[in-house]
C-alpha cells in the first residue's frame, strides 16, 4: 500500500454488530440489498464473490430509470482478516452515471467493535480527484440504504 495519504476518509457508526457489517460487505445477498447510489440495482445472478487474500468480488450496478447505464464492478482483494479487515482494488467500468469516465480505486475498510453491539466503519480510499466528491456522496446515500438492510436484517 501507498504511504500517500487517502484522499477520501469516512468513519461511520452502524446499529449492528461488527460480524453483520462485515456480511454487508461480503455475501452477495447482503451486499445486492444497499450498495450504490439511490436508484441503482445489482442483480444476484451477476455477482461472484471469492472473499479471501488474492481473491475478488465481481457485480453490476444497473439503473432501471435508465437501462443505458450499467457499472460494472471488479474488486480484486489483496488483504483479508475475517470480519476485521478488506484491502484491495476496485476498478468501475462500463456505462456510468454521470457522464463519468471508468476508474480505478484503492481501498481499505476496518470494521470495530463499539459499545452496545455497535460497529465502527473506517473507510480509506485513494480515488481520481474527479471522482472523489461523487464517491463520498455515493457512500451517504449507499449508509443509509446499508442502515435500513441492517435494521431488517437484525428485526428478522
Amino acid at each position: 500500500m501507498t504511504t500517500d495519504p487517502p484522499n477520501l476518509t469516512l468513519s461511520r457508526t452502524f446499529d449492528a454488530p461488527r460480524a453483520l457489517v462485515y456480511q454487508a460487505f461480503t455475501v452477495p445477498e447482503h451486499l445486492a440489498a444497499w450498495w450504490g447510489p439511490t436508484g441503482s440495482v445489482r442483480p444476484l445472478a451477476e455477482m461472484a464473490f471469492d472473499v479471501r487474500p488474492g481473491g475478488h468480488q465481481r457485480f453490476v450496478q444497473v439503473f432501471p430509470e435508465d437501462p443505458s447505464i450499467r457499472a460494472e464492478v471488479r474488486i480484486d482483494l489483496t488483504d483479508v482478516a475475517e470480519g476485521r479487515v478488506l484491502v484491495g482494488v476496485m476498478r468501475v467500468g462500463g456505462d456510468l452515471p454521470g457522464g463519468f469516465e471508468p476508474f480505478e480505486t484503492r481501498f481499505r475498510f476496518e470494521f470495530h467493535d463499539e459499545p452496545d453491539g455497535r460497529t465502527r466503519l473506517e473507510v480509506q480510499q485513494w480515488l481520481p480527484p474527479n471522482v472523489t466528491g461523487a464517491t463520498e456522496e455515493g457512500w451517504g446515500q449507499s449508509f443509509a440504504q446499508l442502515d435500513a438492510h441492517l435494521a431488517a436484517t437484525a428485526a428478522s
